[in-house]
């Protein structure tokens, strides 16, 4: 006689975390979960990959609770997550954190995980003259909105584990944290992180991790669990693509003010993050254990291993 599964209902489900969660769930049948993927297209191209997969794919709007709570009908458990950068507006991450958090709770789900991240104006105050207050109340508007919004999953009542993210590996290939050509014609790593560590993880790791939580049950419920894939300098960075890339790179970080000044979409509040990693890093650091990722995630890759992974994918200028 076959066990009914548990469901683990997806959101982002086509996307960096969200996916990588999905995929795991596929990759262990033996596991006792079922996946039900959640997205606003159902008909995309990376969905419909989803459910060739073996994923149940279901459409729901981050936006409209009412979607959220059909969708979340009968599953064990939810994963959490919002994407700021499709809007760059903390009051809509947050609106979408309030509807999640109360379709979870109308749902009766066992288990929900809030991806989410520190609200930095904790360790650095609106008034901290250190770094630029932007939007006239946040510090990393990224962060801060869901580190807020944590308050919102505690209040809701629904078992809730809070998941701390932190930076992809995967902006090197898509996002420009990779090295450019200096005029000099040598690579040089520009990213603004002083000589203090960054914690970076492979996206995919982030889904893995999720599920190592959603496996070992309600131990968590209630508590932050960070994680990340190793916490390195800038030059370790830029010895790993040396590697890769096969042609030395040189570490050489710009300043915050610099990265501000970009004039990309969110290029002040990316500059005050990388501000945040330097000045906070003992903090930051401190509450993402590679142990404890470890056992939630026993295929975690390093640094050095993702790269040579992904060598292939990474830009090399001109």
């Amino acid at each position: 006689m076959s066990i009914e599964k548990r469901i683990i209902a997806v959101t982002g489900a086509t996307g960096a975390q969200g996916g990588g969660l999905v995929r795991a769930i596929l990759a262990h049948p033996e596991s006792g979960f079922a996946v039900r993927a959640i997205t606003r297209d159902s008909g995309s191209e990376k969905a419909r990959a989803l459910a060739a997969a073996g994923a149940e794919v279901v459409a729901a709007d981050l936006d409209d609770e009412a979607s959220l709570q059909r969708a979340f009908a009968g599953a064990y458990g939810a994963f959490c997550v919002t994407n700021f950068w499709e809007h760059f507006s903390v009051e809509r991450e947050q609106a979408q954190a309030r509807n999640l958090a109360a379709a979870a709770k109308a749902a009766g789900v066992k288990h929900a995980i809030w991806s989410t991240l520190e609200d930095t104006r904790r360790f650095i105050p609106v008034d901290d003259p250190r770094m630029p207050t932007l939007q006239g109340k946040y510090k990393v508007p990224h962060f801060d909105g869901k580190g807020e919004s944590d308050a919102v999953f505690r209040d809701s009542g629904v078992p809730t584990t809070f998941l701390l993210t932190c930076g992809y590996l995967e902006n090197v290939i898509f996002f420009g944290w990779g090295p450019q050509r200096a005029p000099d014609g040598s690579l040089v790593l520009g990213l603004p992180a002083g000589q203090k560590r960054l914690s970076l993880i492979g996206a995919e790791d982030i889904g893995k991790c999720a599920f190592g939580i959603f496996r070992e049950g309600t131990r968590h419920v209630g508590k932050y669990v960070g994680i990340a894939g190793e916490h390195v300098t800038g030059q370790q960075i830029a010895a790993a693509l040396s590697e890769t890339m096969g042609e030395k790179v040189t570490y050489a970080p710009m300043s915050w003010d610099a990265y501000r000044k970009l004039g990309f979409p969110g290029a002040d509040d990316l500059g005050n993050m990388f501000q945040f990693y330097h000045d906070c890093e003992r903090e930051f650091i401190a509450a993402r254990d590679l142990t404890i990722a470890r056992r939630l995630n026993p295929e975690l890759e390093t640094v050095g291993a993702w790269m040579k992974r992904n060598g292939g994918r990474i830009p090399k200028p001109a």
